[in-house]
């Protein structure tokens, strides 16, 4: 950050703009600080924890089709509420869950233990690289001014949100498009990662207690793995 703030600093100085909160009153953003990361490749730990989302992933789908898995269908209705069609643009729970019924991607330890979790409990999880953050994370409607910085066909790509889209900026730009759908590169975990910002976006099906318990697996999933501290906030409508 240019300007060095602490975690908890920075934690209360994250927002949710109203229009957010008018469009869905039941939604709740739990910010996550994690520091003293030690990146490594994945690991028989987090294998084990990916084996376990994999099978959780086919259980649920045994019995529901993808799409009406109730915190998948609330963000449907969501994409589809600031103008998204969550049928081309899948939310990254959608997207994950569809992947683990298969076979999930072993990328690195941190990765690994994050997308684990966010399958397990049914919660879109963003991660980002905390010492990349210019100015603290918002969300917000925006007017299509604002700035994205995409990789397509392995080079930069400026692309500009749509108005009224949901998304996630700081004081350089948008971080991560229609809500929880693409993270941007300028933002994102490297091996050089150690400290960590991870976003969690709920919505009605899924209550306050299930988002802390959620927390609580990954910090004990990350201090597995390295001796780690952890700082969290969650922020809802009317708080």
């Amino acid at each position: 950050m240019t300007q060095p703030v602490t975690p908890v600093e920075f934690l209360a100085l994250c927002s949710v703009e109203p229009s957010v909160f008018e469009l869905r009153p039941d939604y709740r953003a739990m910010l996550v600080i994690v520091d003293g990361l030690r990146p490594s490749a994945s690991t028989s730990k987090t294998e084990d924890l990916l084996i376990a989302a994999e099978q959780h992933a086919r259980y649920l789908l045994a019995s529901s089709r993808l799409e009406e898995l109730p915190h998948i269908a609330a963000w449907r209705e969501t994409y589809r509420a600031f103008g998204a069609k969550p049928q081309r643009t899948r939310n990254s729970l959608e997207a994950l869950t569809r992947r683990a019924e298969h076979e999930l991607s072993r990328v690195n330890a941190l990765t690994d233990t994050y997308n684990a979790i966010s399958v397990l409990h049914q919660i879109p999880f963003g991660g980002e690289d905390f010492s990349l953050y210019n100015g603290p994370a918002t969300l917000l409607r925006a007017t299509g001014e604002e700035v994205f910085d995409a990789v397509a066909d392995g080079a930069v790509k400026l692309e500009h949100p749509d108005p009224g889209e949901v998304v996630w900026c700081n004081d350089d730009g948008v971080t991560c498009r229609r809500w929880n759908w693409r993270q941007g590169r300028r933002t994102g975990l490297s091996d050089q990662t150690r400290t960590a910002l991870f976003i969690l976006d709920a919505l009605g099906p899924v209550s306050d207690d299930e988002i802390e318990t959620a927390v609580d697996a990954l910090e004990h999933e990350l201090s597995r793995l390295s001796e780690v501290t952890v700082h969290r906030r969650l922020i809802r409508a009317g708080a």
